[in-house]
């Protein structure tokens, strides 16, 4: 009795535990595909702005869900701002952060974002999906103007964007790669011992 009654407890919270077993497995497994796609960021923002792109064309094609799409534009403009943004920002705390140098003669120090560019990514495309699935609920197209929403939105980039050039400009930092010189020593080493033994 005491053994078909335990197998009974047991069989009633069978249910559930194949789900969780089911959901840690795919978890693992998303985990899994998720780091294996972290070294190739050109491929990853690809799929990014395919989707992005999909999802353009089926708010086109519905012509609604505009509340959605300037809650997603607000949404990622935030995240673009912390992707731009220092880790630590010398204006809030200049007595114990460590200062961006500003004269060539100061020691170099390599430009940490708030945001890194692999959860900007992430967040950015996870917000792009969670939008994307909205777009099948009628009760998220919330009827709008949208010029208005559009214009505000350019409106506050502008001004977003205008204040954080000019924080990097009083820093005198750059959120990019761009212009910065790579150490080659390795090879001129070896061709100037070329030339030598000739």
């Amino acid at each position: 009795m005491e053994g078909s009654g335990g197998g009974g407890g047991s069989g009633g919270g069978s249910p559930s535990a194949p789900v969780k077993q089911y959901l840690q497995e795919f978890s693992k497994l998303f985990q899994y595909y998720l780091d294996k796609s972290t070294p190739h960021a050109l491929y990853r923002w690809i799929g990014t702005f395919v989707i992005a792109s999909i999802y353009v064309l089926r708010v086109v094609y519905l012509q609604g869900f505009y509340i959605v799409s300037y809650g997603l534009g607000i949404y990622l403009l935030n995240l673009l701002i912390g992707f731009l943004s220092p880790l630590v920002d010398p204006e809030l705390d200049p007595s114990n952060a460590p200062m961006l140098p500003t004269k060539g003669s100061d020691e170099f120090k390599p430009f940490i974002r708030r945001l890194p560019e692999f959860k900007f990514w992430y967040s950015f495309t996870k917000a792009l999906c969670i939008a994307f699935v909205m777009t099948f609920f009628s009760m998220f197209d919330v009827p709008v103007f949208w010029p208005i929403l559009l214009c505000y939105w350019v409106v506050l980039f502008v001004l977003t964007m205008r204040r954080q050039v000019a924080h990097m400009m009083k820093y005198k930092y750059i959120p990019f790669n761009l212009g910065k010189q790579k150490y080659s020593g390795k090879k001129s080493s070896a061709s100037s011992s070329g030339s030598r033994a000739d």
